[in-house]
């Protein structure tokens, strides 16, 4: 009696292994487009932070003031205090009303929150100098860079060390907030150790999260959907970014007037 193949069975495996083809290739294109977001809004970021404190700008945002011993300092004016609290009013306009914006609103959100982010950056080339800010962002580019990487291939599940690190990231926030009325450096030291530590694990969790978020809801998002979801999961990891580029400067950037 002749064998002839089971059409039925191949048929099936050939189904499957096209439906994950095309998922795998959403998938790529899907998180090509939340990079794209997030690098985009960095380089608006550091185009205005840039800008601002190159300019006559600067005068607007950090005015010269005369401290108590008759130093000539840029101290932080109306307009810097104003952009260093907008972000978190965009970031909770965003994280709350995602579901209810447009793809259009949630956009431009996001392009007025990078802005905002920008300005309240500036401070840093009153600091630190070029050389310094521009070596630590691209140590933290390869470092950002490596742990997502990490996040998308990895076969381990994240999860756990993911809600260690949100706690982590509590803490820290708690911390940071008790150290402006301390002003100790020692603790901004260990605030700042610890912060490199819990946004370069977050840059894993974050990556792994919108990977299995996608596989997991793929057929639910429609274009609108999508394209909402990929500016807030960029959302997410430009802030991984940017946080962690702050705390590797408070340890390896170089004062001016060091």
């Amino acid at each position: 009696m002749a064998f002839s193949p089971d059409y039925r069975t191949y048929t099936g495996a050939t189904r499957a292994a096209e439906t994950a083809a095309v998922l795998d290739a959403g998938l790529r294109a899907y998180m090509l487009r939340v990079y794209n977001w997030m690098a985009s809004g960095l380089v608006l970021t550091g185009i205005v932070a840039f800008a601002i404190a190159n300019t006559s700008l600067l005068e607007v945002f950090y005015p010269l003031t005369m401290t108590p011993s008759g130093r000539m300092v840029h101290a932080p004016g109306v307009l810097a205090w104003i952009s260093i609290f907008a972000p978190l009013a965009f970031i909770l306009v965003l994280n709350f009303g995602v579901n209810r914006l447009s793809a259009t609103a949630v956009q431009g959100l996001y392009w007025a929150f990078c802005l905002a982010m920008g300005a309240s950056l500036t401070n840093i080339f009153l600091i630190y100098t070029g050389a310094s800010v521009a070596r630590v962002f691209f140590i933290t580019a390869g470092t950002f860079a490596a742990m997502s990487i990490f996040g998308y291939a990895t076969r381990r599940d994240l999860t756990k060390l993911g809600s260690f690190l949100i706690m982590g990231l509590f803490g820290i926030v708690l911390a940071s907030l008790v150290n402006i009325f301390l002003g100790s450096a020692g603790l901004q030291f260990v605030i700042s150790i610890i912060g490199v530590l819990v946004f370069t694990g977050l840059t894993a969790y974050d990556t792994q999260r919108i990977k299995s978020d996608f596989v997991e809801f793929a057929y639910a998002y429609g274009p609108d959907e999508a394209a909402k979801r990929s500016v807030f999961d960029a959302l997410g990891l430009y802030l991984n970014f940017i946080n962690l580029f702050q705390m590797l400067l408070m340890l390896l950037g170089n004062r001016n007037s060091d």
